[in-house]
């Protein structure tokens, strides 16, 4: 059965003194039964320690630990009914597929029958059964990481630690892979968690996904959430590729019919108050439009298959721009860009936060 996740206030310091770190500031997150929660952000956040934490493989300097209501803090990680896939796969190089996952269930004293049998169901899961008499070394990349998984479903645990289990792996495989660990929670309903710093597996697979810098959580909420209402220009920037594009400018009418200036350009969208704020827009809210007054100079020119992306060079800054696949444009070319003023992210320009007020004007 599911198991749900309750962590408060959970400090972690390395170190003592002048030289003590605080490398996780008081993280609240509580995860529901059966839920997939993504942790990303980018390396020393403080995300693998949060997930270790959670295992027990570190001891927290303080804060509180919950597994299906049981406080775990101080209980070793074999008492905490979790199973842990980690980047490296961490095989018995020695031991065939069939043992290796059904290891743990040999240390636990399952009878031979019923580790058989279970062994069996987690290769059928994962539809490795052909490979079972094979040793590591006989399996490409994404078998052992299948394996990895199987040796941790194994033992149907309360809760799923996935430690950046693609990082070895080619792009291929890495979108293969993460589609059968997508399809592996829905068949088995295992609450997990999931780090990464990978923004595209943080979007494709989480149910929430929570945004750390620094020791920080910056925000939580749906994928949908975190990519269309960002609380600052941190998470704005991280999640998104490619990254949102950010306009410092002023505000000279405020209101529904607003308008915002800038170096180099007029919009008139609906506009916060307050002088100085920055417009965050997405790449495929951004248009090229040939007579439009706000312009740029193409820098740069990426064919994508489903679309190009236009680098343009403004009196602001880079600003990309998603268009159509068949867009025939030349470096050195000027174009103008134009916004819907549909899909706009206001943020106050010294703090770099989410202003809040003006979301009434955000459409999906």
């Amino acid at each position: 059965m599911a198991a749900s996740l309750h962590i408060a206030g959970i400090r972690k310091v390395f170190g003592k003194g002048d030289k003590a770190v605080e490398v996780l500031k008081r993280i609240d997150i509580d995860v529901a039964p059966g839920e997939f929660l993504i942790l990303v952000g980018p390396s020393g956040c403080g995300k693998s320690t949060l997930l270790n934490i959670i295992a027990g493989l570190e001891e927290p300097s303080e804060g509180e630990l919950l597994i299906a209501g049981k406080n775990v803090i101080g209980m070793a990680p074999a008492q905490r009914d979790i199973a842990m896939v980690f980047q490296s796969y961490a095989l018995y190089p020695t031991m065939t597929v069939a043992d290796n996952i059904g290891f743990a269930l040999e240390m636990r004293k399952v009878p031979l029958e019923v580790r058989r049998k279970r062994i069996q169901e987690v290769a059928a899961m994962l539809q490795i059964e052909h490979l079972l008499e094979r040793r590591p070394a006989q399996l490409s990349g994404g078998q052992r990481q299948r394996v990895a998984m199987g040796r941790a479903l194994a033992r149907d645990p309360q809760l799923f630690l996935f430690d950046e289990p693609l990082s070895n792996l080619d792009a291929k495989l890495r979108v293969e892979m993460r589609a059968e660990i997508k399809r592996l929670h829905h068949v088995s309903g295992i609450t997990t968690v999931y780090v990464t710093h990978d923004q595209i597996e943080a979007m494709t697979l989480g149910s929430r996904i929570a945004v750390m810098k620094d020791g920080i959580l910056q925000q939580i909420g749906t994928p949908d959430e975190i990519y269309r209402r960002p609380v600052n220009t941190y998470v704005a920037g991280f999640i998104g590729s490619p990254t949102m594009n950010f306009i410092d400018g002023k505000v000279e009418v405020a209101g529904d019919h607003g308008r915002f200036v800038f170096d180099g350009g007029v919009l008139d969208l609906p506009c916060p108050e307050g002088p100085r704020v920055t417009l965050g827009q997405r790449p495929e809210h951004i248009h090229l439009s040939d007579d439009a007054p706000w312009r740029g100079e193409v820098v740069l020119v990426e064919p994508t298959g489903a679309d190009t992306y236009v680098v343009l060079k403004t009196a602001v800054g880079l600003i990309t721009v998603r268009a159509p696949a068949n867009t025939r444009i030349e470096i050195g070319a000027h174009t103008g860009m134009t916004v819907s003023g549909r899909h706009n992210n206001w943020f106050d320009h010294s703090t770099g936060v989410r202003l809040a007020h003006m979301d009434a004007h955000h459409e999906p």
